[in-house]
């Protein structure tokens, strides 16, 4: 005896449509005036495209910016290099001096009542460093942003005699 068995294949969900009846349903959804209306809005429904593939995955590159090309009529001019200055000594320089057992000279500074006394390559008020002390003037350099300036050697006049 032989074990045969039948296996027959059923759908698994839904009713099952015969085309006859397809076409009944697409007729009644035709024939009601609301899913109608839907269905013309639907077909008049136009695909408006954003620039980007939507079959692509990946998302595209933005675009590269456009260099703005110079009117040949117009004359370009550069703008003018800005000089930083020295901020000048906040202090009067009033005289110099040398050490008697050295060759480091000396300048003296006031700023009214204080008198400062500072050597060549130390700093004066922790922000001018003291470069080189003449006869007439001295050189400073700004610690900060390493600029130089000069400062000339102020004469005081003489005391009133009595």
């Amino acid at each position: 005896m032989s074990s045969r068995s039948r296996c027959t294949l059923r759908p698994t969900s839904g009713p099952r449509h015969e085309p006859e009846e397809t076409i009944r349903r697409a007729r009644r959804t035709l024939a009601d005036p609301w899913r109608r209306s839907l269905f013309v809005k639907a077909r008049k429904t136009e695909y408006k495209s954003s620039g980007r593939n939507i079959f692509i995955r990946e998302i595209p590159r933005p675009p590269q910016p456009k260099i703005p090309v110079a009117d040949p009529k117009i004359p370009i001019v550069p703008p003018t290099p800005v000089t930083p200055t020295v901020t000048p000594l906040p202090v009067k320089f009033f005289g110099y001096g040398t050490i008697p057992n050295g060759t480091a000279r000396v300048a003296f500074f006031t700023d009214g009542e204080d008198v400062y006394v500072v050597a060549e390559g130390e700093v004066l008020l922790k922000r001018f460093r003291i470069l080189r002390i003449g006869n007439a003037n001295l050189e400073y350099e700004e610690v900060s942003s390493g600029l130089r300036g000069t400062a000339n050697l102020e004469e005081q006049g003489a005391p009133p005699s009595a």
